[in-house]
């Protein structure tokens, strides 16, 4: 095998061509078995996977196929890399036929039996394994056994580590980092591989005098290329291959001078771009292989104490005559003013023997003033001390700014038909705010003692810690088909999947009711619907506004949920009652907040889900990208290439060895890059001041009034600016200031905007991964910019490419596709900064725009001759 010290491409093509018979045909196998595993029509896993239940005398080929196929592409390509250099030494070492023998004999069929042995008798499971991983195993099992002979310990300190423990941390390690792998099969491999290793295998290898008369008989080695012979073997059957004589590629300090080596091989700095593009290209294929049932997980409930749809619900009968006079007050209120409605709701809770507070708030964006007062009443438990709460919310207007006629008058029902009932734990607050936007918010702030007390005046009445709230946004008229659940929070935080899953589980299991998430209405679970569904779940996180009522909530640590009946169907007002009742009862059963389920995950289908384990690396590996590349050019601004060519000195100096008057000459070659000192004065000026930059499109979108499309003028203008000023200032760079700057310096450049961009989004996806991958995903192109100074067509050309890709340019084609003004973008994005506290515009001008401006000048860049100063040695 190739050493890292001689590593290049010509060996390593070689190394490939010289790879022999045995392991070439196992790989082609492999690849065809995985092909053939992509159709439809049969299901090659279930044929030769290896299932102890289904394991018989009809399908004893099974021990032998299950190496061979794989559960997917990757499994399939990390099986493949792993197991070639490991079955191409077996082979050179023990020939062809033997190999055949073995793999297709007793070193699979062991390890196979001794599996299904394990599981089906010992664990009593039935857990099907397949793939080359147990050949992988098998295989390091054995070269464990050859290092311990030769190299008894690995010295770490003070302790001696026996090295034939190696294949078994390894076993380990894929265990923990891993899902979905089998701990038993590949420990099963790993024995088998210490026995083989040990000789008590020997017995079962085919005898040699059979393998050279087969050999002889068919000529194999004359007919089959890449054939290892019986003869070929070196040391005998059972020796150890013979190593080299030097030994410094294989010392800690050989290996420490390769590396050193390797690290000063120019051809090393053009890797950099094409890994930066694989991470790209995986990380996209990598969230469109989410929506497979492979890839996701069915939705569960983890927290015990909830007992969805375990309680018998009574809301019905005469409370249908209550909710109906209820919706009779509510619309003789519509066209009341707010304090109007709020006198005749105080009334009302009054009535019913509630606590009832009101509260004033103003906000302010953008020039228009948002004001109005939240009024809301407390259940007091009969069973509690007041120090828990749960929330019913029903705004008078939802976030369509439609009247929430059925849904306010539902809410009065629901509460009064509470009020009768003497089993609650926990208080429960029926909140009535004017709008689904501002009222919310206020209210919530003032609870948690966290609002602007010049805007937003105090609670006068407060209950316990909140555990959980569900919002009613009931504005069609009519019976309907399914609910809708709105989850989405502010800022693209998300409640406890526990509550979702518990208004799925007594919605189709009590109720008898459908459901639907992420505006699909109708969802086949196929591929298609399960995309859409992703992708609209991430764009509403990416965009961080409130989705409803509820978003306001989810930043103070209290699940909520919006509940919206949609479609034409059977049921009624007092389904969607039952189906809140259920909902109470779960929450009045917790004993502490919801937290055993998942807060970070991607919701495929209503039964469906990704977490943020298998989720996360996507926007990782985006990120990430750029962080490659920021290093690759730090340490390209560090060298300055020379003239390769070589320099031949003659060495008159006759010694021992000259005894034949031969002239001795000596060829030094000249290197061809030398290392230079980096100024970076101007690069970081460059760049910190294009984040401070940033600062200005956020101050002038977020504070420019909205009267008279003024908002709209300025993004136009600022469109507008933003075309030329990445023109202006590369024209200022390249003759305005008294050293422009060189190649080296537009390295330094590019490089700390990439590493800041990197650094951003690898934490940004943490937190909002939906905002992260899309910002990364359109910020893709910067990290293969590049100065264009002898080319005026490709430098513009490159310009206009990336102008497409900026913040305004995308802006405004979102607005367009999704049929909404820029204006009305500009003003919930303004007032989700000053009421929600939304981060989002945070990110596209202060992240995104500067990362895009440097990767502009970057391109627009003509720099001049002269790169650094060279270093003395």
């Amino acid at each position: 095998m190739p050493t890292i010290q001689g590593f290049n491409t010509l060996r390593a093509r070689s190394y490939v061509f010289r790879l022999p018979l045995f392991t070439r045909a196992m790989i082609v196998v492999m690849v065809a078995f995985w092909l053939a595993s992509l159709q439809s029509v049969w299901d090659l896993r279930q044929w030769g996977a290896l299932i102890p239940d289904e394991l018989g005398l009809s399908t004893m080929y099974r021990v032998n196929t299950f190496p061979l196929i794989h559960l997917n592409f990757f499994h399939a390509l990390f099986n493949i890399l792993s197991l070639t250099p490991l079955m191409e030494r077996f082979e050179t070492e023990f020939g062809t036929l033997t190999s055949l023998a073995l793999f297709f004999g007793p070193l699979t069929t062991i390890p196979a039996l001794l599996y299904v042995f394990i599981e089906k008798l010992i664990l009593r499971g039935n857990t099907a394994v397949m793939g080359a991983s147990i050949w992988v195993f098998l295989l390091l099992g054995i070269e464990a056994i050859r290092t311990y002979k030769t190299n008894p310990y690995l010295v770490i300190g003070t302790h001696h580590v026996p090295t034939w423990t190696t294949p078994l941390m390894i076993v380990l390690v894929i265990e923990a980092l891993i899902p979905n792998t089998s701990f038993v099969g590949h420990i099963c491999g790993v024995g088998t591989g210490y026995l083989f290793g040990l000789g008590y295998l020997k017995f079962l290898s085919p005898p040699e005098k059979a393998l050279r008369w087969i050999e002889a008989r068919l000529n194999l080695l004359g007919r089959l290329p890449h054939y290892v012979s019986v003869d070929q073997k070196t040391y005998g059957r059972f020796g150890v291959l013979p190593t080299s004589n030097s030994t410094s590629s294989t010392t800690p300090l050989g290996l420490i001078a390769a590396a050193l080596l390797l690290r000063r091989d120019p051809r090393l700095l053009k890797v950099p771009p094409y890994l930066s593009l694989l991470c790209i290209v995986v990380g996209v294929v990598w969230l469109l292989l989410l929506p497979l049932d492979q890839y996701s997980r069915r939705t569960y409930i983890s927290e015990n104490a909830l007992l969805p749809g375990q309680v018998h619900t009574y809301f019905g009968g005469s409370d249908q005559n209550v909710f109906r006079a209820y919706r009779h007050e509510v619309d003789a209120l519509q066209n009341k003013t707010n304090i109007e409605v709020n006198d005749e709701l105080e009334k009302i809770f009054k009535g019913v023997g509630l606590k009832v507070g009101r509260q004033n708030y103003t906000y302010r964006s953008s020039g228009n003033t948002y004001s109005g007062e939240n009024v809301y009443a407390i259940l007091q438990a009969p069973r509690g001390d007041a120090t828990e709460a749960i929330v019913l919310i029903a705004a008078w207007k939802n976030v369509q700014d439609e009247f929430n006629r059925n849904g306010l008058a539902l809410a009065l029902a629901l509460t009064r038909y509470f009020k009768r009932w003497s089993l609650w734990s926990k208080d429960i607050i029926l909140v009535v705010p004017p709008d689904s936007k501002a009222g919310p918010q206020a209210w919530v702030d003032a609870y948690h003692d966290a609002h602007d007390a010049s805007q937003v005046a105090s609670l006068p009445v407060k209950s316990g810690a909140l555990q959980g709230a569900i919002a009613l946004d009931y504005a069609q008229e009519g019976r309907f088909e399914s609910v809708h659940i709105v989850y989405d929070g502010v800022n693209g935080q998300l409640p406890n999947l526990d509550l979702i899953n518990s208004v799925v589980n007594i919605a189709s299991g009590q109720m008898g009711m459908g459901s639907a998430l992420q505006g699909m209405w109708k969802h086949s679970q196929k591929y298609d619907d399960n995309l859409k569904t992703v992708l609209r779940g991430m764009l509403n996180q990416a965009l961080g506004h409130a989705s409803g009522p509820h978003s306001c909530f989810i930043p103070y640590h209290v699940d909520a949920i919006t509940l919206q009946p949609v479609g034409q169907g059977w049921h009624d007002e007092m389904g969607l009652g039952r189906l809140v009742e259920g909902m109470f009862r779960s929450l009045n059963n917790l004993l502490e907040k919801l937290h055993q389920s998942f807060f970070f995950y991607l919701l495929i289908h209503k039964h469906r889900f990704v977490s943020i384990g298998t989720y996360l690396p996507s926007a990782m590996l985006i990120a990430v990208n750029f962080t490659i590349m920021a290093i690759a050019l730090w340490v390209k601004s560090g060298h300055k290439g020379v003239d390769p060519t070589a320099e031949q000195t003659k060495d008159e100096r006759k010694t021992e060895g000259d005894a034949k008057g031969v002239e001795v000459v000596q060829v030094q070659t000249a290197p061809t890059s030398v290392a230079v000192e980096r100024e970076i004065l101007l690069p970081l000026i460059l760049v910190a001041g294009a984040q401070f930059l940033g600062f200005v499109p956020l101050f002038l979108f977020n504070q420019t009034p909205s009267i008279s499309k003024l908002l709209t003028s300025v993004f136009v203008l600022f469109t507008v600016l933003n075309v030329g000023l990445p023109h202006a200032a590369s024209y200022f760079l390249t003759n305005a200031i008294p050293k422009p700057p060189t190649a080296q310096q537009y390295l330094l450049v590019k490089s700390f905007s990439l590493l800041l961009l990197g650094m951003f989004l690898s934490s940004l996806a943490t937190l909002n991964f939906s905002l992260a991958f899309l910002v990364g995903l359109l910020s893709s192109p910067l990290s293969f910019t590049r100065p264009w100074p002898d080319s005026r067509a490709a430098r513009y050309a490159h310009a206009a490419l990336l102008h497409l890709l900026s913040p305004p340019a995308v802006l405004l084609v979102g607005s367009a596709v999704s049929g909404v003004s820029v204006q009305t973008v500009l003003e919930e994005a303004a007032f989700g900064w000053h009421v929600w506290g939304l981060y989002t515009p945070l990110v596209v001008w202060c992240v995104w725009w500067p990362a895009w401006l440097v990767g502009e000048i970057v391109v627009l860049g003509r720099p001049k001759a002269g790169s650094g100063k060279e270093k003395s040695a």
